[in-house]
């Protein structure tokens, strides 16, 4: 019989030995699909985040807060609690920590209400982070004409093309460079004194940028009539036509009369559900047009059922009163 090799691997085993069985292995795909699946899983997990563990990041994508509004959004926090999470990533330079990618106004005001943050939880480099952030800006009802081009410009300067500015505001080229011609005539300090504006559209800040590049002294003048103490306590609509008469060499325009209350009625995700203006010739509410919902279009179709059943319930409280 022939010798076997003294470096043959194979061990010789006893007649009645069982054959050696070895463990069955998940198959490789079938890990990584699991893997992938329970990341996902963790990802649209809600969970509960202390706010004080969540820092800043991303882009600036509102020019000042309205207060009133934000006290708003607290009493339905409070009331409801919240609703719709926050998205937040990891903060890649202090473990531990998270970064806010969307839901700004909510963290500020369960901060202020000492809650902790119901948010989700995803691994974004900083360019998803950007594009997360823009896409929901794009479908939010209560941002700007100047935050969105704000916003745009902020992207440009950070070094995205315009490709990617478009994809994350879902816009097509010719939008964004619209929207960047305004944006980038402006510094986002000088935005801020002015505040959102909301509005106002882009044709009048195309007017301001003509009389910026046509007159050299007009942006002195702009930037002069935001440091006069009268100047923060007008709206932020009346701000702006105060910049631009300035700018265009005029006195300044007379704010809205003081009798007039104009106010928004805010979701708790944020969006505008509702402006109501109020004068001495009577008071107006007015529903953004909302097509992924319809919500003004079923307003209109239960206007009648709506009012009868809100002057009932005045009328209730003036007889309890």
């Amino acid at each position: 019989m022939a010798r076997k090799g003294i470096l043959s691997t194979q061990i010789p085993q006893k007649a009645d030995a069982k054959p050696q069985v070895k463990p069955r292995m998940m198959p490789q795909g079938a890990v990584g699909a699991l893997q992938s699946s329970l990341s996902r899983l963790q990802e649209n997990a809600v969970q509960d985040i202390d706010p004080t563990l969540i820092d800043e990041a991303g882009l600036e994508d509102r020019l000042g807060l309205d207060w009133t509004a934000q006290r708003q959004l607290e009493d339905s926090i409070r009331t409801y609690g919240q609703q719709v999470p926050v998205l937040l990533r990891p903060n890649p330079a202090r473990p531990g920590r998270y970064e806010i990618v969307y839901g700004r106004r909510r963290l500020i005001a369960l901060k202020a209400i000492g809650q902790p943050v119901k948010a989700m939880i995803r691994q974004l480099d900083d360019q998803a982070l950007v594009m997360a952030q823009g896409q929901e800006n794009t479908a939010r009802q209560d941002l700007s004409f100047i935050e969105k081009a704000n916003f745009a410009a902020q992207l440009q300067e950070a070094g995205y093309d315009r490709q990617t500015i478009a994809a994350a505001l879902s816009m097509d080229l010719p939008m964004v460079s619209r929207m960047l011609k305004v944006g980038t005539a402006f510094k986002t300090e000088f935005l801020r004194k002015i505040g959102s504006a909301p509005s106002i559209g882009r044709e009048r800040w195309m007017l301001l940028v003509k009389c910026f590049e046509e007159d050299p002294s007009a942006r002195t003048r702009a930037r002069t009539a935001t440091a006069q103490l009268e100047f923060s306590s007008l709206s932020s609509d009346d701000r702006f036509e105060t910049v631009l008469a300035r700018a265009q060499g005029g006195p300044a325009p007379s704010p809205a009369p003081s009798d007039s209350v104009k106010r928004q009625v805010i979701a708790e995700d944020g969006q505008t559900l509702a402006e109501v203006k109020a004068t001495r010739r009577g008071t107006a509410v007015t529903f953004p047009a909302r097509e992924d919902e319809g919500f003004a279009t079923w307003i209109a179709e239960n206007a009648d059922d709506l009012v009868q059943e809100l002057h009932a319930r005045w009328q209730q409280g003036r007889a309890e009163d």
